[in-house]
């Protein structure tokens, strides 16, 4: 069990949920909940009984954000140093949640604002609710749209015209326009975003673990390098799937007529 004092972590099977946990703020955002999610996520490669993440926020928001009386209070006057020690780690947070092998899913069950929209949109599935909502609001307080990784993850995603949109504006959007960009993988009713998540996550830890951390290490990979380089990555990654255990107990499972039993 992982113990923390600004979330929840429970795990039932290979699927561990963390359940953001100050819902009279919205779940926002302090020092210490950036520091402890980011050494959370960054233990996960160690992790060998989880198999899939689910992450959610208490009550009726997913995260606000950065709060702003203990977070943008306290980073104003501080010096230059000071600031960019925060800002690494706030981005560190988002490093680690890409690189982590297990697969992310966002159960968005409200507002998902300013950092809470980059954890969202780090994450590598987002099921919401249609009242459920974005806004990378960053440059509401002043600050620039980039933030976290946002204007390098959020194009590839929606592509470049509709994140400048949500990046230079910082204007909610809805989840069913979410849905209709891409920003959303899945609405589901109100009341049954946190299972729809964890059934997803369920489904995923099933999977050929290794094949699927391959897989999420390539995506990130290949979106900075050319055509020629992915091929090769690809035809690399697959020969060493080739030897991994999964692979062999596919083949066995076929031919027994058996459903396979991936680790």
């Amino acid at each position: 069990m992982h113990s923390a004092k600004s979330f929840r972590y429970e795990q039932t099977g290979a699927v561990a949920t963390i359940i953001l946990d100050r819902p009279d703020k919205l779940n926002a955002l302090t020092f210490e909940v950036y520091a402890e999610l980011r050494d959370l996520f960054a233990s996960m490669s160690q992790r060998g009984d989880v198999r899939a993440i689910v992450i959610t926020g208490s009550g009726r928001g997913f995260c606000s954000g950065g709060d702003v009386d203990e977070i943008i209070g306290r980073l104003i006057g501080r010096e230059a140093a000071d600031l960019l020690e925060f800002t690494r780690m706030t981005g560190a947070l988002i490093h680690n949640m890409r690189t982590c092998p297990q697969p992310i899913v966002a159960a968005v069950n409200g507002i998902a604002a300013g950092a809470g929209a980059v954890i969202a949109l780090a994450s590598d599935f987002r099921i919401a609710h249609d009242q459920a909502g974005f806004a990378f609001l960053f440059t509401k307080v002043g600050l620039a749209g980039a933030d976290m990784g946002a204007a390098y993850l959020l194009p590839r995603v929606v592509g470049l015209a509709r994140a400048t949109e949500l990046l230079l504006l910082g204007d909610t959007i809805g989840a069913k326009d979410a849905l209709l960009i891409g920003l959303v993988n899945r609405l589901v009713p109100a009341d049954a975003v946190l299972e729809e998540a964890q059934a997803l996550a369920a489904r995923l830890a099933t999977g050929p673990s290794f094949a699927l951390a391959v897989t999420k290490r390539l995506l990130n990979h290949e979106l900075d390098i050319d055509f020629t380089a992915a091929i090769e990555a690809e035809a690399e990654a697959q020969a060493l799937c080739m030897q991994a255990r999964n692979f062999r107990e596919f083949f066995e499972a076929y031919a027994a007529k058996r459903a396979p039993q991936f680790d």
